[in-house]
């Protein structure tokens, strides 16, 4: 059986305080860092999975989570990032649903986030979560309702739902072009440019529309990928 004090002892064991001071000054988030390479969290992640079912699993993930060390919120993140969660992933959901008021740095919650999609993935209904932190006074939440939402930017022949869900967040991202925030203008600027592979006219009429109200790099990085 793996506790969150062994599995934070087992990370403590590896840490670097060269690397962890140099990872302190490029986050710029006051928390602890150990100075552990994402491999090497891989690595344990995977290990720990061998020894905990869901339910361990999750115990393991909130309390990583809570202990708040960059590499346990990391290690948390990893151990919710599949694409099926048996028997019941609700919990999964609510688990991570439950860290994004708490985001304050792109890493952390990048992570968090692809976890997320793995879930909107699983159940789409779950989007209706998703939309109520569009409004949030937070800005991490508004930045992750893109972030999590980017799976819909990927199918070339995207279903009649798949499509209505791409129109959906495409509306939030409109709502966000008067939000000057860099992460919120590079959350869009992201969610098009994955888009434009797949769907570049639809891309390109968003920009006719809204690159006015855009941040100049934001209009340059979402039509990158535009052909011309």
């Amino acid at each position: 059986m793996i506790t969150v004090k062994i599995a934070t002892a087992q990370l403590r064991a590896l840490a670097d305080p060269v690397k962890a001071s140099e990872m302190h000054k490029y986050h710029k988030v006051d928390r602890q860092y150990l100075g552990i390479a994402n491999p090497v969290i891989d690595e344990h992640v995977k290990a720990w999975r061998e020894y905990v079912d869901l339910e361990g699993r999750l115990a393991l993930a909130h309390g990583l989570w809570k202990g708040n060390i960059h590499e346990g919120r990391i290690a948390a993140a990893k151990l919710l990032s599949q694409a099926r969660i048996r028997p019941d992933d609700q919990a999964a959901w609510d688990l991570i649903k439950s860290w994004v008021p708490s985001f304050d740095a792109w890493a952390i919650a990048d992570h968090a986030c692809i976890a997320g999609q793995k879930r909107l993935v699983a159940d789409p209904s779950r989007l209706d979560d998703v939309e109520e932190w569009t409004t949030s006074e937070h800005m991490w939440s508004r930045r992750a309702a893109m972030v999590m939402t980017l799976p819909w930017t990927k199918q070339n022949n995207p279903k009649p739902e798949e499509i209505a869900v791409r129109e959906r967040v495409l509306g939030w991202a409109a709502e966000y072009v008067t939000d000057h925030d860099w992460f919120i203008q590079k959350s869009i600027a992201w969610w098009l440019r994955d888009l434009s592979k797949h769907d570049p006219a639809r891309v390109q009429a968003f920009l006719d529309e809204h690159a006015s109200a855009m941040k100049a790099f934001a209009v340059k990085e979402a039509g990158r990928k535009l052909p011309t």
